[in-house]
């Protein structure tokens, strides 16, 4: 068993001390009491310290003497005992609950329409208005509806709302010429049909998933080309689209003849589109390029009216050879993006549409 001799001396002058075999370390001692006969007293106060003495390994006795008992082991804090989960119902049971207990999850029609993917909130109330969607076999003419789609049948234009809702998608197209941004049949190309392709590898991409439902954020006019975005989210399409999202968009018109600084002032100036004064943010002359003969116009605007930048450019005298979206928001047209062609739009491209996630 091992021993801890601990002794209390005083600090005075240095000492190397042999007692019964046992070596101790040099310490400035003095001793406790003017009666000790190994130590000298000092005249100054003492200042009382412990004094370890050591065993013949040199190790201190109360180093020896702790490595030497048993240690004592730490008591697990008691953890709350778990809840046991809840029982286990059939599945009639889980289903006679949902119909009848549960808080029903409806929402109002037109709301459910463009989170499907039909179209945008407000072409969503459009396609109600005019009679073309029906609830249970009834023709319904009020968005304000309430509807449940997992357990409501839903039909626009005759096709039947899936219950399982598509994964969002979010598209930036190229335009080319002669095409127009509307699913409407007609003899003139649809941008929708540009993605055939995309639509058919679907499956191979997205295993059980519905397909979505495409329609284009705002339009471009026929033979107007650039930037223009598609996507499956009416919610993110009224968003960008509304006048109060602020998004401006630029664009660039190649002018047929001279433009002098006085066409410049009469853009800036603004127009009159539809009973209301419209006016750019910014217009600007480009430097001529090398090899084109046509001076070209790069005209931001941010209300976004039918063939507001035409209408700018014919009021100053101007005629318009052709004409390029190549922004919307903070999001450029990608240089390298062929006519005809899209990419898929990330979160952090979604952000600078001011379109954050969800």
């Amino acid at each position: 068993m091992a021993v801890v001799a601990i002794t209390t001396f005083h600090i005075s002058k240095p000492y190397s001390l042999t007692r019964n075999h046992l070596q101790f370390r040099t310490f400035l001692l003095s001793s406790l009491s003017s009666r000790s006969s190994d130590f000298t007293t000092p005249s100054e106060p003492p200042l009382v310290v412990p004094w370890t003495q050591y065993a013949y390994s040199a190790r201190p006795l109360h180093v020896t003497a702790e490595l030497n008992s048993p240690t004592k082991k730490k008591l697990k804090p008691k953890s709350p005992k778990e809840l046991t989960s809840e029982p286990r119902y059939s599945k009639a049971a889980r289903r006679f609950y949902n119909e009848n207990f549960r808080e029903s999850s409806s929402q109002r029609l037109s709301k459910v329409l463009a989170a499907a993917g039909v179209a945008s909130r407000r072409s969503c109330e459009e396609l109600i208005f005019d009679g073309r969607v029906t609830v249970n076999g009834s023709v319904c003419s009020t968005p304000q509806t309430k509807v449940d789609p997992k357990k409501d049948m839903i039909y626009v234009n005759g096709n039947r709302l899936p219950k399982k809702l598509p994964p969002k998608v979010y598209l930036a197209l190229n335009k080319p010429k002669g095409y127009i941004c509307s699913a409407a049949e007609s003899q003139t190309k649809s941008v929708l049909s540009l993605f055939d392709d995309y639509m058919k590898s679907w499956d191979k991409r997205n295993p059980g998933q519905p397909k979505p439902r495409l329609f284009t954020v705002g339009r471009l006019d026929v033979a107007t080309t650039g930037l223009i975005i598609v996507t499956n989210d009416g919610e993110f399409a009224q968003k960008i689209s509304h006048p109060s999202s602020g998004l401006s968009k630029e664009y660039i018109a190649t002018i047929d003849g001279t433009v002098h600084k006085r066409h410049l002032i009469a853009i800036s100036e603004g127009t009159v589109i539809d009973g209301v004064h419209c006016t750019p943010d910014a217009v600007e002359l480009l430097p001529q390029q090398p090899d084109k003969t046509r001076a070209r116009l790069r005209i931001v605007v941010h209300e976004g009216r039918n063939h507001e930048v035409r209408e700018l450019v014919k009021s100053a005298g101007l005629e318009i050879y052709s004409l390029k979206r190549i922004r919307i928001g903070a999001f450029r047209l990608p240089p390298d993006l062929l006519f005809g062609k899209h990419i898929e739009l990330k979160p952090p491209q979604l952000k600078t549409l001011g379109w954050g996630e969800k």
